[in-house]
């Protein structure tokens, strides 16, 4: 297997993956499979940051669509990101792992509040970074904040785990005919409208030229391998 591609990644993961086979909330058999996903590319040197969902705990549009405030509901959606990250951190800081949990809202008896500078710092000491709360503002989606925070932190790619293989012409769990990318550039992914992240983030990505890296999560060991330029993927590029 070839070495890493890239320097610096951050890892973008769905809450919904953090709840292995329940109905809602974490599984930490789950964490604990991901989190030796994740030391495994760290011992390779790469410096990795994360920015993990709240959808397995709540979501703030379908709380909106209920009849919530959508501010409110996107503040519980927001809160959802840290409960998860603090699991996350747990599960790798008993696996030997040094990990910080970086929050956009200032909690200081919980976690770090996040700024470029710690981010860095602790990339560059050789821990993984847990960046939490979203942007922390409501209307915004977590694909945004990881856009933000890759764009911030000077990442060489975005790499975001989703429940299939790549980027295809449709929704390949419904069509059997949908047609998988290999390569393919943002300009496409919004003409297409492939929604694979939102607009917002996709134009982050491509305003700071950085790719974005869409493989399926669900495959044990498939974040290594895919940082190492194997199995299957989709690069998302500027051209």
């Amino acid at each position: 297997m070839a070495s890493p591609t890239y320097k610096r990644i951050l890892l973008k993961l769905s809450g919904e993956v953090l709840m292995g086979n329940q109905p809602y909330g974490i599984d930490l058999d789950t964490v604990g499979r991901l989190a030796d996903e994740v030391l495994a590319v760290a011992a390779t040197g790469v410096q990795l940051a994360l920015v993990i969902g709240g959808g397995n705990i709540f979501r703030g549009l379908a709380g909106a669509a209920k009849g919530m405030d959508r501010v409110s509901a996107d503040h519980m959606g927001i809160m959802a990101t840290v409960m998860n990250a603090l699991a996350m951190q747990g599960v790798l800081t008993r696996k030997g792992m040094d990990a910080r949990v970086l929050s956009a809202i200032a909690m200081p008896t919980v976690c770090e509040t996040y700024s470029r500078a710690k981010g860095i710092h602790h990339l560059e000491a050789g821990r993984v970074i847990i960046c939490a709360a979203g942007t922390g503002l409501p209307f915004f989606t977590t694909d945004t904040g990881a856009a933000l925070r890759a764009a911030e932190l000077g990442c060489d790619a975005l790499f975001k785990g989703t429940s299939v293989d790549g980027v295809y012409s449709a929704d390949p769990k419904t069509d059997p005919s949908a047609r998988r990318f290999d390569r393919i550039t943002f300009g496409e992914i919004l003409s297409k409208d492939l929604r694979i992240m939102d607009p917002a983030a996709i134009a982050l990505a491509r305003d700071n030229g950085i790719p974005v890296v869409v493989f399926s999560i669900r495959k044990p060991g498939a974040v290594l391998e895919v940082v190492n330029g194997g199995g299957l993927f989709t690069t998302v590029t500027k051209e």
